[in-house]
């Protein structure tokens, strides 16, 4: 099995208990005071998690609904407050498999991201500073921000082509 084959494999795996976390659906039962600031650190109460475990078990049951987020159980869905975006890609690899290129991010939390279709690549430009702001879907409306160095690497896959006579730079994956 080839390395993005296996990166493949654990996202399926990891995809087919999201589809069962899907299926919970509880009325909207309040707030926790739960925040997750801009740079992907968690606080509950103001304190910061010290274990990257409940951070881990917390983003398997992140729900976002239109511009709010939410824990969701079977039982429960308290809203959460996030900053920015609720992770950090802060890592970027280029995989070549079978001669094709794969852009794969890995997140402050461990997860991997295949840049395809399903999961871009944007860059917004922030309002206040007007400088770029690059994320990846991760997955059902939830993205990662791209950290400022793994974005620089990402521009480092990038390839240079003109349309119309207008520059552009575009990563295969």
């Amino acid at each position: 099995m080839s390395e993005l084959e296996q990166i493949l494999a654990d996202i399926e795996s990891s995809a087919t208990t999201q589809a069962v976390r899907r299926s919970w659906n509880p009325g909207y039962q309040g707030e926790i005071d739960i925040r997750i600031a801009a740079d992907g650190t968690w606080f509950h109460q103001g304190r910061r998690f010290k274990r990257d475990s409940m951070v881990k078990l917390f983003a398997g049951i992140l729900r976002r609904e239109d511009d709010a987020y939410f824990l969701v159980t079977p039982a429960e869905k308290l809203r959460i407050q996030v900053e920015d975006a609720p992770f950090v890609a802060n890592l970027v690899e280029c995989i070549e498999d079978k001669g094709q290129p794969a852009i794969v991010f890995t997140t402050n939390i461990g997860e991997k991201i295949v840049v395809d279709h399903e999961h871009p690549v944007r860059v917004d430009i922030d309002a206040t500073t007007k400088e770029p702001r690059p994320y990846v879907r991760l997955r059902e409306g939830l993205d990662a921000l791209i950290s400022r160095s793994a974005f620089y690497d990402l521009l480092n896959f990038a390839q240079e082509t003109e349309r119309d006579g207008v520059g552009y730079l575009s990563i295969t994956s």
